[in-house]
């Protein structure tokens, strides 16, 4: 059976933790991977950056409205003030009149970003959002016992290090064309 190195990537895009999230997803979808490792510019590994993991980021951040109506000048409100007339909704209705699309769901906080207040992709950082417990093997690692991991843990890629080096990357997809390239075999 082949071991890691037969199969990996050797020249992985790294990702670093103070890029923003857009730029990480930039960098993500022009490689053409949906997951990467988080490097310190020391070549220190202290995160995995996947698509899952900024949406997951994304979803789990309370709704801001991706649009506001034209923001009114003091002493021009639509909405009468308490002395002047009888209220029937609490005060905090105000809130609900000025972010009316506040209940938005992802997909529309992901692509309607001119909003001021909401860019959360363009605000938050790359090790707001990633793996920090992230599964390592060695390069002469046994692809079946990787491939086993994987399953157990639930994950797309294991990084390779080798001596605390970074020195590749093995995702579900290079076991997949590991398999159309016959690299890999059933025992006969």
């Amino acid at each position: 059976m082949p071991s890691l190195r037969d199969l990996m990537s050797s020249d992985p895009l790294v990702l670093e933790p103070e890029m923003t999230l857009r730029e990480a997803l930039s960098q993500l979808t022009g490689a053409g991977v949906s997951g990467a490792p988080v490097v310190t510019p020391g070549d220190r590994l202290v995160g995995v950056l996947s698509t899952t993991d900024i949406l997951d980021f994304q979803e789990s951040s309370p709704p801001v409205p991706s649009h506001r109506p034209d923001q009114q000048e003091l002493g021009e409100w639509d909405v009468a003030l308490p002395w002047e007339e009888e209220v029937a909704e609490p005060p905090s209705a105000y809130f609900r009149v000025m972010w009316d699309d506040s209940g938005a769901d992802l997909a529309e906080r992901l692509v309607d970003v001119d909003s001021p207040e909401w860019d959360l992709l363009g605000e938050h950082t790359v090790a707001e959002a990633m793996t920090r417990r992230v599964i390592t093997l060695p390069p002469d690692a046994d692809v079946a016992d990787a491939a086993r991991l994987m399953v157990e843990r639930g994950i797309h890629r294991i990084i390779v290090l080798e001596d605390e080096a970074l020195v590749g990357i093995v995702s579900a997809f290079d076991f997949v064309r590991a398999i159309a390239e016959e690299k890999l075999r059933a025992p006969d």
